[in-house]
């Protein structure tokens, strides 16, 4: 009798085995196959910054004066850094006549000189970077320029990528 029962133990034993192993060899089985797909990303756009002037009100031009100091920053309202490589300035538009006797003050009556270097990529937000290097002056032109008195010019910025 003993030796039947340990002949049911090991044949016990030895089909619990070969079913472990055709389940793990189930398991394991497998198909392979491929595929393809497609997806989408795409880029966003830009837009134009403001250059800012920082640097206090200049007041104190006259004719054949020494040129003064400009300088500022930049509002960057994009999501993320643009490049800027210079500043670039001109003296915008004018014509003022107070006087009708004497002659006009333009645009022509100051200089813009100097350069502004800036090289660098500019971090989203108001405020951000700098630039310096520009000045400006008001010109010896050698005629009367009493109408260049208490005038104020707008100065023209350009960012340039």
């Amino acid at each position: 009798m003993r030796r039947l029962i340990v002949g049911r133990k090991r044949a016990s034993i030895a089909l619990g085995l070969l079913l472990t192993l055709a389940m793990a060899g189930g398991a394991v089985a497998y198909w392979t196959q491929g595929g393809t797909g497609s997806g989408t990303a795409g880029t966003g756009n830009t837009v134009a910054i403001t250059v800012n002037q920082t640097n206090v009100a200049i007041t104190d031009l006259y004719p054949g004066g020494p040129a003064q100091t400009l300088s500022g920053d930049f509002d960057n309202p994009n999501p993320g850094m643009v490049w800027v490589t210079d500043v670039t300035a001109v003296v915008h538009a004018l014509n003022e006549q107070a006087d009708v006797l004497k002659p006009a003050c333009t645009a022509a009556d100051f200089a813009i000189g100097g350069s502004a270097p800036v090289g660098a990529e500019i971090a989203a937000g108001n405020g951000v970077g700098s630039w310096s290097g520009l000045t400006i002056e008001l010109l010896d032109t050698a005629l009367n320029q009493d109408n260049c008195k208490d005038v104020t010019v707008t100065i023209d910025y350009t960012a340039n990528p």
